[in-house]
């Protein structure tokens, strides 16, 4: 530290130099006066006296930090032959301790190999048994399911060979004529049975007079002023054909089934000629028939045919109708024969509103004498409360009564009173 102050202290003096040469420099360029010469002549030698004290502190100084440094060498060496000697001596503890934990460690590293090699058996044979006894009973279940299953294929196949015996029975039935009519018949009654009343209809009815003709059946549309017309609904089911169709369109046969639409078209317009022909006779019944056709599918064909709908209503005067367009038409008219209950209904309440006008005048008349009655039977009333209330409270005032007295007698009620008997 004493060398660093010397040293600027040096420094210092040596700017204070330069300066002092920049000054006198400067005094000259511009001409100072003598007396500033001077002053810097003993500023000079000032400043030189003051530069060789600070360099005779600096050499003491620098001394001074010599025999400091070379006591300072000497207590590190003894220091660190003081050192070397306890690294020593911590190593050869080291190695020693080091020893005793490495055979420590080895001892405990072998009873844990052997602990762990045991486990290890003993979870190896119960991971063994729990396989073992999982994969018996997987495989019983398993065996067990397949045989429900198996089970299970073998009803199926019985309910597939009796389905396969009612299937055939069924394309039996179908193949006759006669029971085609009949099933489609069964159908027909059974949507007429569930909306219409049993008295709205009628079962193998002769629609034309003195026709041996019978329609299978003939629902009664009421009239206004007379008997109910029958509409006839009569059920066809061209099975053959329609089957023929089917299976032409299966196929992808289109020539096929070409020629199968084209014969049940044929079917379809000669069943409606023999509708229109034995079972319409106006007016006895309406202007048209309904043909049935049992199945959707059938009736699905018959409308997607172009213009056979149109016709078969313009030239026979029939209506095709399928199970879900017969059931709205019968609910059509089930509304209307509603709405016919409803008008003779109305017709009734307007007659006997008509005859509840032609006797008002008349319970006028008697109203009115049972007014005057009881006007007259009031005013008899009204006479009784005040005149004969009256003359009582004067009897009643005009008289006192005393122990032993006795009463005053009926007729002492009516003295000095004109009116008495004559008020009723």
């Amino acid at each position: 530290m004493d060398v660093l102050v010397l040293l600027l202290s040096v420094v210092a003096a040596a700017a204070a130099v330069a300066a002092c040469l920049v000054a006198t420099r400067a005094a000259r360029a511009a001409g100072s006066t003598a007396v500033a010469v001077s002053d810097l002549g003993r500023r000079q030698a000032d400043d030189a006296g003051s530069l060789a004290s600070s360099l005779a502190r600096v050499d003491g100084a620098q001394g001074q930090g010599l025999r400091s440094m070379e006591a300072l060498r000497q207590d590190v060496a003894s220091r660190l032959s003081s050192v070397d000697g306890r690294l020593d001596a911590m190593s050869s503890t080291v190695g020693l301790q080091l020893a005793r934990t490495t055979d420590t460690v080895v001892g405990q590293l072998s009873s844990i190999r052997e602990d762990n090699a045991r486990q290890l058996e003993q979870m190896r044979a119960t991971v063994d048994e729990k396989l073992e006894r999982t994969l018996n009973d997987r495989l019983a279940t398993s065996f067990r399911q397949i045989s429900d299953q198996l089970e299970s294929v073998h009803r199926g196949l019985g309910s597939m060979q009796a389905l396969a015996s009612d299937v055939g029975d069924l394309r039996r039935v179908l193949s006759n004529v006669k029971t085609r009519g009949i099933l489609g018949e069964v159908q027909l009654g059974a949507i007429l049975s569930e909306v219409m009343a049993p008295d709205q209809y009628a079962c193998d009815v002769a629609c034309k007079p003195g026709s041996r003709d019978r329609v299978e059946f003939a629902v009664k549309v009421p009239v206004e002023g007379g008997d109910p017309v029958l509409l006839p609904i009569d059920a066809k089911f061209p099975g053959d054909l329609y089957a023929r169709l089917a299976d032409a369109q299966g196929a992808g046969d289109a020539e096929a089934a070409a020629k199968a639409r084209k014969e049940l078209e044929a079917r379809i317009r000669q069943e409606a000629r023999d509708i229109s022909s034995k079972y319409l006779a106006v007016p006895a019944t309406t202007g048209f028939g309904i043909m049935f056709l049992p199945f959707e599918g059938l009736y699905a064909e018959v409308v997607s045919t172009p213009g056979l709908v149109e016709r078969l209503q313009r030239e026979h005067s029939v209506v095709v109708a399928g199970p879900s367009t017969m059931a709205a038409l019968l609910n059509s008219l089930q509304l209307s024969f509603q709405t016919f209950a409803l008008q003779r209904q109305t017709n009734e309440v307007m007659a006997v509103l008509q005859a509840v006008r032609a006797e008002l005048p008349r319970y006028q008349d008697a109203l009115r004498q049972a007014k005057r009655r009881i006007d007259l039977a009031g005013d008899a009333v009204d006479k009784i409360i005040t005149t004969r209330t009256n003359a009582m409270e004067r009897t009643l005032r005009s008289v006192t009564l005393t122990d032993g007295a006795p009463a005053a007698p009926a007729d002492a009620l009516g003295a000095g009173d004109g009116d008495g008997g004559e008020g009723l």
